[in-house]
């Protein structure tokens, strides 16, 4: 009975903060009409295990960059 009784609550305050999360995050940008055109100019200093680096040395190869932050 106990059980029963806890998983509709639980089961509601689950859904409610799910839909809370979805209407935080606004809508993707759409992001086609940069398709094919220059990077922008980038240079990263702050590597550990390598020299300064910039979008031009590495012209002609596949790059991911990765952003992130925790705030």
């Amino acid at each position: 009975m106990f059980k029963t009784a806890a998983l509709v609550p639980s089961s509601f305050l689950l859904v409610a903060s799910l839909g809370a999360s979805v209407q935080d995050h606004p809508r993707e940008q759409d992001l086609s009409d940069l398709e094919g055109k220059q990077a922008p100019a980038l240079e990263v200093t702050g590597w550990l295990n390598s020299k300064p680096l910039n979008l031009a040395d590495l012209k002609g190869k596949v790059v991911l960059i990765d952003f992130w932050g925790t705030w």
